[in-house]
């Protein structure tokens, strides 16, 4: 692991900024509303219940299997697995987005214990904390499975885009802009990710909605 406080900051263009800042109160936005939503479902039920806990920790545990399972792994981080953000996805569709981020959350200490690759404070967030964070937000969308799926994918994939042009723009190839290098680094191991956990979703939509909790509140 290295750290190197405020070096890759002070590099910064102002329009890099300004899209570092958008993600991050994006990601508050985010939370916020999840909040709201929970707290207007309070009276029908608190936080989580014993149902709640286990489906969680199974889809948490079911990710964490798969990320081991790695189709290609990427020289500086990330890998393409058998739909390993899926159960976490499902588990925010099932039950909300407040829920599904804590669950995604959860699984992001998981990440870095599995496969810790640390530049800056900052990448932490951006790279894990946010990354799979942002994997409940198919709460946002419990009438569309696919539409969850492929936002919240999208936002993992915004949030590594920009960790990998801010933070690891020096891999890029002589010439090449370092957005552009983030770019296709991301294309080419989150989008096959992604485009797997929409098939999967697709073909085990009748099974996902089977095993739906008849209890689970949006929270």
């Amino acid at each position: 692991m290295e750290f190197s406080l405020f070096s890759h900051f002070a590099e910064l263009e102002p329009k890099e900024w300004l899209m570092f800042g958008a993600l991050a109160v994006a990601f508050v936005a985010l939370v916020f509303v999840a909040l709201r939503a929970f707290k207007k479902n309070e009276p029908v039920q608190k936080g989580f219940d014993t149902r709640a806990l286990v489906y969680g920790a199974m889809c948490i545990s079911l990710s964490f299997v798969l990320s081991y399972i790695r189709l290609l792994h990427m020289p500086q981080g990330g890998s393409i697995t058998p739909g390993s953000m899926l159960p976490i996805m499902v588990y925010g569709y099932w039950y909300g987005p407040r829920k599904g981020i804590i669950a995604g959350l959860a699984y992001a200490v998981l990440q870095m214990i599995q496969d810790a690759w640390f530049v800056h404070p900052a990448q932490i967030l951006l790279d894990y904390i946010i990354a799979f964070g942002v994997l409940g937000c198919t709460g946002f969308f419990r009438k569309n499975l696919y539409v969850g799926v492929v936002v919240s994918g999208m936002l993992r994939f915004l949030s590594h885009f920009l960790s990998g042009a801010i933070f690891f723009g020096e891999y890029a190839p002589e010439g090449m802009s370092p957005w552009l290098y983030s770019l296709g680094y991301q294309a080419s191991c989150i989008l096959p990710d992604l485009i797997i956990c929409v098939v999967i979703a697709v073909l085990l939509h009748k099974t996902i909605e089977r095993l739906r909790p008849k209890t689970a509140v949006a929270a």
